[in-house]
Parts: structure tokens; sequence; C-alpha cells
């Protein structure tokens, strides 16, 4: 039981801060008090000017709202080495973002205690992050932000979508959950207008609004928001086909191509196929050079040319061009002692 006043007001600023809404019956069995006590304590934070509104419904709860100054955020040990890390391993990977998280970062981490300050500090001394040159599309952090909110508040959202065929449609969508793939983030959300699950790539959402509709959450297939969206991905419609099929254990597969797990399909005793197909060409190359064993392929006319030209490239770098062109192609001998 929190008897101590201000520990029990930093104590219920702190739960405020967790959750979106609280009743005051639960208020109460947290802070072990009774729900008049609560009420009081409500009522002391209101006169030091936080802006906590009480909610209707069954029974009446209340909520932190948005204010003209953001109160002070309480946070544990574990919360506070968490969010350090993040802010420093999220500073450059958000478009426009990269300033401002540092700047959250130094402020964090001036106040925090001496013990923490040094966790962190080793953290990050013992890490670095490799900068790419960065090609792809990057995710708007006020949209993240915003889907996010909504995602905790299970209010449905209006935004319009650019498919990659780039035709533009309005969605209105009960948003579910954020799932990170590499550089791109993707939204998990109960499609309205066709009552069923889909997925949405945030770089491609634009116009995004909040409709303060709440809405009952729908049972995620499979009940791993994660793996439901991986699969769909690797079943997504593709601009270029290409099927490389393998004389080994698909087992032994998954293991040395960790990220096509999802892609990979046993076909009988010892062999299986990898779905290499994708938007991008160079990407598709690449997927097939990672594969680390001999395969045959089935693919696009498309896929052919390209990896026709880029394995000429590659042999003309390593100097195996040895006689005249025939057509598209060289003729090859190698050479001695090859």
């Amino acid at each position: 039981m929190t008897t101590d006043l201000p520990a029990r007001m930093l104590r219920l600023l702190s739960l405020l801060q967790t959750r979106r809404e609280w009743s005051g019956a639960e208020l109460a069995e947290r802070l072990g008090v009774t729900t008049r006590t609560v009420r009081r304590d409500i009522d002391r934070l209101r006169e030091l000017e936080y802006p906590v509104e009480g909610t209707t419904g069954h029974a009446g709860g209340y909520r932190l709202a948005a204010g003209a100054a953001m109160p002070p955020l309480l946070l544990d040990d574990d919360e506070a080495t968490a969010t350090a890390v993040a802010l420093r391993t999220a500073a450059g990977q958000l478009t426009g973002m990269e300033e401002t998280t540092l700047r959250a970062l130094a402020k964090l981490e001036q106040v925090l205690p001496a013990r923490l300050r040094s966790q962190v500090a080793a953290l990050q001394e013992s890490t670095a992050t490799i900068e790419w040159e960065r090609r792809g599309p990057r995710t708007d952090p006020q949209t993240l932000a915003a889907l996010a909110a909504a995602c905790r508040d299970r209010e449905t959202v209006t935004f319009t979508y650019t498919t990659r065929n780039g035709a533009g449609a309005d969605r209105r969508t009960d948003p579910h959950h954020l799932v990170a793939s590499g550089s791109l983030w993707y939204l998990l959300a109960h499609d309205h207008h066709r009552d069923d699950w889909r997925i949405y790539r945030l770089d491609r959402i634009t116009g995004l609004t909040p409709t303060r509709a709440r809405f009952t959450p729908h049972p995620v297939p499979g009940d791993d928001p994660a793996a439901y969206v991986a699969s769909k991905i690797a079943s997504a419609p593709v601009r270029h086909r290409a099927i490389a099929t393998l004389h080994e254990p698909a087992d032994a597969v998954r293991r040395r191509t960790f990220a096509l797990a999802t892609r990979i399909r046993e076909t009988g005793p010892g062999t299986c196929t990898v779905d290499c197909s994708d938007d991008h060409l160079p990407r598709i190359a690449q997927t097939l050079a990672g594969l680390g064993a001999d395969y045959t392929l089935d693919a696009d006319d498309t896929v052919r040319d390209y990896l026709r030209t880029a394995a000429r490239r590659t042999l003309d770098a390593t100097g195996w061009h040895h006689g005249p062109r025939r057509g598209p192609f060289r003729t090859l001998t190698v050479p001695k002692g090859s």
C-alpha cells in the first residue's frame, strides 16, 4: 500500500501515462487505496495543472489528456534504459527525425541516474550501426506515431492509399498492429469496405485522419500479426517472377537464407523451391547469389535477360572472356590453369 502522499502521487501520474484510460477501481487497486482517495489525488493533480479528464461509461474513469505543456515523464529503470537505447538506434532511421531524436536522447541522458547512465553508455560504446545509402522509401514519423496511437486507442482511421501500380483510393480501417520489415513499416488493419484484413505500406499512406470512432478488436488470423504479415508479403503479386529449384533439403536452405523462410517450399526428399520473385531485378540477382548452391531457374524473360547481362559483366570483370561475341553472348573459354 502506498501511504506516502508524494510517492503515491508520482505513482498515480506514472500509471496515467502508461494507458489511455483507467477506471477509479483499477487505480485504487494498483495504489492500494480507496476510490475516494483516488478522487482526492486526481483533484490534487488537477490543482498542479495536470490535465486529467474524467471519462463517461460504466463506472467512469480517468485519462491524462493533452495539455499546454508536456508533464514530466516518469520511467522506471528498465523503461529508461530501453528508451535511451531505442532513441540511439532510431536516430537516422526516420525521415526528418535525426536531429530531433538526438535532442531527445540528450535530454534523457542528462537526467538518468548514474547507474543507468553507465549502462546506457556501455551499450552505446559497444555497438555500432552501418549506414547504407538509402534509396528506398522511408517512413514518415508523424504517420507512424499517429497510427501507433490509433492501434493503442482502437480508433478507426481514414487515409488515401497508393497501390504499387500508382492508383490512389480512400480507405476506412480499424488499425490493429504495426509491423516492421527491414526499412519498411506495414499496417495490419481491418478494412471496412472489404470487411476483411488488409496490409498497407506506411510510405504509401497519405491524408491520415483519426475519426474518434472506437472499434472492437477483431481476432488476428493465426494470433501472430508479424507471421501473418510476413506470409502475405511473400505471396503478394510482384512484377518479375523467379523460382529456383535446389537439390537440397528445405531446412538446410532456410538456415542459410533465413530472410526467405516464408518463400521456401519442400518439393520432395532432398529438394525444395525458393520463390525469389520481386519488383526489383537487382534484388532477385542478390537473392539467387545468396542461395549458396546450384539451382535451376524458372523465370520471366526479363529476369533471364537481366541475369545474363549481370553475369557477362561479372565474367568480363574477372577476365574470363575470350573469343568474339556471338549474338548477345560471348564465347567463353576457361584459361589454362584456372
